[in-house]
């Protein structure tokens, strides 16, 4: 049985198709609430069903989809910690959920780019996943998640950059002056479905202060737009700001950057990774079908400062196949492969 915080727009009828129960069911569990006078943040509680699943991963995964799920999640799972670190250019919070009471410390990110906001979804569903395990066998797939999370805590960072998600989506709410520069970026084109850079069109990942000169130059891109633009210098965005003091503020074994797409694990950087990067990023590629890559002539990335900074694990994941942004009848298959790299990586 879990709890779960009135949304609006939800009633009886849609919550009971959610999570595949009756509505009759919904009512036994719920003695005392009128269905026909739910309130914004009143608790239900949801009986178990074979969709029994807080996170909707039918539908594209915005913004407002995150902030809500979380909320609700924090409702179901009192034991998650949920917070923040930092704010985005526009002001929107950049959440963070700590799962685990263990001495370890890792950490997954995910949407650095905006039109890989897939790899936030996968973040948030493997974080219910886990939880849910911790309050029922114990098991997911064939890992004792709960034992695990006893010597090991996990620090998510879902979606990085948040007003590009909500620009990639068509939802960001901008003043006239602003979205007149970011059509001017765009070449005069509304759809912004392609979109990977911050709304001040820099690439969040090519941000940090590892070789930044060497990227600069190779990218090669003199000013503001949707891709690969490094800025006038490292960190001059508040999302990589908040990224960078966040990892300075914990003590992190190991970190993991989700992005899309690929099927590919790069694990090395400037021959500054610790000994056995390589084995486990094979751990990685055994348990979810993805390919290791040494990769050469990359700079500037969150995973590139960090294994230059502390000389531990730090990986990229290419999730998925195809075309940016992958199409959400594809996560299934994704999550699939990814479920088992997410558990590996906090054994490693």
């Amino acid at each position: 049985m879990n709890r779960y915080p009135i949304q609006a727009g939800d009633s009886f009828a849609q919550l009971a198709g959610r999570f595949g129960i009756s509505i009759a069911d919904l009512m036994t569990a719920n003695p005392g609430i009128d269905p026909r006078r739910l309130r914004i943040g009143q608790t239900v509680m949801i009986p178990a069903g074979p969709h029994a699943s807080i996170i909707d991963t039918t539908k594209a995964y915005g913004y407002c989809d995150l902030t809500r799920d979380l909320a609700a999640l924090g409702t179901a799972y009192p034991f998650l910690q949920i917070g923040s670190i930092g704010y985005s250019t526009l002001g929107r919070t950049i959440p963070v959920v700590r799962i685990g009471s263990g001495t370890k410390e890792v950490h997954y990110n995910g949407a650095f780019h905006a039109n890989e906001w897939i790899t936030s979804l996968l973040l948030v569903k493997f974080v219910e996943d886990c939880a849910n395990a911790c309050c029922n066998s114990g098991q997911l797939r064939t890992c004792n998640v709960k034992e695990l999370f006893g010597h090991v805590s996990l620090f998510v960072v879902p979606m990085v950059n948040p007003d590009g998600v909500e620009l990639v989506h068509g939802t960001l709410c901008a003043d006239e002056a602003l979205y007149e520069r970011l059509l001017h970026w765009n070449r005069g084109s509304r759809d912004f479905s392609g979109w990977k850079a911050n709304v001040r069109g820099v690439d969040l990942n090519d941000q940090f202060p590892a070789f930044w000169d060497a990227e600069r130059d190779r990218r090669d891109v003199p000013g503001p737009g949707p891709r690969d633009y490094t800025g006038e210098a490292p960190l001059t965005e508040p999302e990589a700001q908040a990224m960078e003091a966040f990892t300075r503020s914990r003590d992190f074994h190991l970190v993991m950057a989700l992005h899309t797409q690929g099927q590919e694990i790069y694990w090395n950087y400037r021959d500054m990774e610790p000994e056995g990067a390589e084995k486990a990023a094979i751990r990685l590629g055994e348990a979810s079908g993805y390919r290791p890559v040494k990769l050469f002539c990359s700079d500037a990335g969150y995973k590139d400062w960090f294994i230059q900074e502390y000389r531990r694990y730090g990986f990229t994941v290419e999730a998925g196949i195809g075309v940016n942004p992958l199409p959400i009848e594809q996560f299934d298959a994704i999550y699939e492969d990814m479920i088992g790299l997410l558990l590996e990586g906090l054994q490693i």
